[in-house]
Parts: structure tokens; C-alpha cells; sequence
């Protein structure tokens, strides 16, 4: 018998909404002790623990509801091909149901909803979009694109609602709607030019990965600064009984060029803490083993939602699924991944 990690709780599904042919919408029940726990920001995401044929399929889904708009978290989940975990939820999963969800997490979203914001969205990806998409309305005063791609009209996910911003905020609110259907799979150089008159803004992209790079190639055409560029991948997890074997195999890969330990600094919500990380030990176990509330969820480097910034020294990445090269660049590594090869590290985590 497998039992729940602890960092996952127990939440009551509160309604089941059918958005299209094969997409529904799950809203989760808080409970009051665990309120605080459960605050989030616009654009986060939930890990579902998914309980499939005996084996547990641990999920990463953002939420589509937004913070003071919304009474409950909501994440939107849409069929994949031979996708075991979102098929059961969207067969199995009913009102009145509970599911194994830990906090929320995710990098993915605004630092101040002041300001322009350009989105793009492709598919499913339109989900913390929309959540950011409504908060940017409800408490900002900028204007906001969003460039919409769907195969065809029936699979436009929150259709009616986006139709109803748009009236609400006609002078703020540009809605482009792309159906690969009728315009085909848009290019590189058509997204440049829907984007060209937002080349200021804020920019957040989610979608599948093809449509993601030709949106990235779009902005790169554009000239627009790399900083302002925000982009949402996620990858399949683990099973969680294959997870130990996934583990081994990362920490076999040793950096030549490792130390015996490291101090390590570390600036998380706006505090600073001071500790030893060993030299074979990763840099979010260092903090956890300290009583650091890092955010992580996955533990694998592929959600980035323990993603920081290396300010001083190096690290090795022992795998990595969802940091790209201007990522890298930029100094940004996964927490979960990475183990010093200095003596002396200094990180931040995104405020």
C-alpha cells in the first residue's frame, strides 16, 4: 500500500465544469487551516497526486481562477492522447470526490500587474494565462493582447468568458483568436507581426512546445528585451514509484570539478539565510534540511518551480527538462538539480 507524501493534503472537489469536448474544470475546496497554505499568484499551478491502475501520477496543472476574483482555486485539465492522468481525471473525477493536491507553486507569473501585457497562448496553455489575463483587468490600468491559438473553434477553451471581457474592456482588451483550421499553424513571422505593436510589454507564453519557440523566435525578431519574456514548460513527471530510480540516476551524475562542501546564501522572500551545503547534496535538500521553505514541487528539474538565480559562484545541473539556454545564461538553475562545484554560493529566488 503506497501512502501520500506529507507534503500533499487532501482537498474535497467542489464543482466539475465541462468547458469543451475535452476539457473540464475542477474547484477545490479549502480547508480554513489550510487557507494561508493555499494563497497563490495569478499564473501558479497545482500538483495532483493521480491514482491510476495502482500507481500514483503526480500532475502539474495551473490553476485558471484567480486570487481575490475567485472563492476556490480551479485547475483546467485537457484530454491528452493516451494520457493517463488527465483521462481519469476527466473520466473518474466528480463533485464530492477528494484529491491529493500539494500548495501551489510556479514561477509563472507577474511580479507587478501594472503596466502592458502581451499573451500567448496555445491550447490548454491558455490556463494561467487566463488567470493573469483577469487579474491584469481587475487591478492594473495597462492594456492587454492575448493571441489565442486552437486547432478549431471547438476546442477555444473559456470561449464565452473571453468574449465577455472583451466587451467589458473594449479599450483595454485586444482578444486575437488564431484556429490552426482555418489560418493554418502560425509562423514565426506572422506572430511577429500580431506582436510588433507590444514590443514594450510584459510577455507571458504557454502553450505546447512548437507553438512556444515560434512565439520566442517572434519577440527574438522583435528586438524584445529577454527580461520581459516569461514562458511556461512542463513536462510529464515521474511516476512517484519510479521516482528513487529517476533520483539515482541524476545523482550519478557527479561534476568533475565538485567540492567537498559549499556556504551557501540564500535571499527568499525578501529574507537572508546563511547555511552549508554538502558537496554531493543539492542545493534545495541543503535549505530543507536547514528548515528553509524553499518552493519545489516536483523534485525531478522539470517544473522550475524551485527555479533561483546563481549571484555568486557555480553549480551543476544534474538534469534539467525546463530551463532553456537564455535560462542558463542568465545564471537561473533548479534548486532541486543543482549541486555546488564552489566553495562559496550565493542564490535568489524570484520575489
Amino acid at each position: 500500500m503506497s501512502i501520500a507524501p506529507v507534503r500533499y493534503h487532501a482537498l474535497r472537489v467542489r464543482s466539475v465544469v465541462v468547458e469543451t469536448h475535452d476539457t473540464k474544470s475542477f474547484e477545490l475546496e479549502i480547508p480554513a487551516e489550510l487557507t494561508d497554505m493555499f494563497a497563490y499568484r495569478p499564473g501558479q499551478f497545482l500538483t495532483l497526486r493521480v491514482p491510476v491502475l495502482g500507481r500514483h501520477l503526480p500532475r502539474c496543472y495551473s490553476m485558471s481562477s484567480t486570487p481575490t476574483l475567485d472563492a476556490l482555486p480551479r485547475v483546467t485539465v485537457k484530454r491528452v492522447a493516451n494520457g493517463r492522468a488527465s483521462n481519469w481525471l476527466c473520466d473518474r473525477l466528480k463533485a464530492g470526490d477528494v484529491l491529493e493536491v500539494m500548495a501551489p507553486a510556479g514561477v509563472f507569473t507577474p511580479r507587478t500587474l501594472q503596466g502592458d501585457f502581451l499573451l500567448f497562448a496555445g491550447g490548454s496553455g491558455v490556463t494561467p494565462v487566463f488567470a493573469i489575463l483577469r487579474a491584469v483587468l481587475a487591478h492594473g490600468q495597462g492594456r492587454v493582447a492575448l493571441i489565442y491559438a486552437n486547432r478549431d473553434e471547438r476546442s477555444v477553451i473559456f470561449r464565452e468568458r473571453l468574449k465577455e471581457l472583451a466587451a467589458a474592456h473594449p479599450s483595454r482588451l485586444q482578444l486575437v483568436h488564431w484556429l490552426d483550421s482555418v489560418q493554418g499553424v502560425p509562423a514565426v513571422a506572422q506572430l511577429a507581426e500580431l506582436a510588433r505593436p507590444w514590443t514594450a510589454a510584459q510577455v507571458f507564453i504557454c502553450g505546447p512546445s512548437a507553438f512556444m519557440d515560434a512565439a520566442v523566435a517572434a519577440l527574438e525578431m522583435l528586438g524584445v528585451d529577454g527580461e520581459h519574456v516569461h514562458v511556461e514548460r512542463f513536462v510529464s513527471l515521474p511516476d512517484e514509484e519510479d521516482v528513487a530510480a529517476v533520483t539515482a540516476a541524476a545523482a550519478a551524475n557527479a561534476p568533475e570539478d565538485g567540492v567537498a562542501e559549499a556556504e551557501l546564501e540564500v535571499s527568499l522572500n525578501g529574507e537572508l539565510h546563511k547555511l552549508v551545503c554538502g558537496g554531493s547534496e543539492t542545493l534545495l535538500d541543503a535549505m530543507l534540511r536547514a528548515g528553509i521553505d524553499a518552493p519545489h514541487s516536483c523534485q525531478a528539474g522539470m517544473c522550475a518551480s524551485c527555479m533561483c538565480q546563481v549571484q555568486e559562484g557555480t553549480v551543476h545541473l544534474r538534469h534539467n527538462e525546463v530551463l532553456d539556454q537564455k535560462d542558463l545564461a542568465r545564471a537561473w538553475t533548479l534548486s532541486c538539480q543543482a549541486v555546488p562545484t564552489s566553495e562559496r554560493l550565493r542564490i535568489r529566488f524570484a520575489e
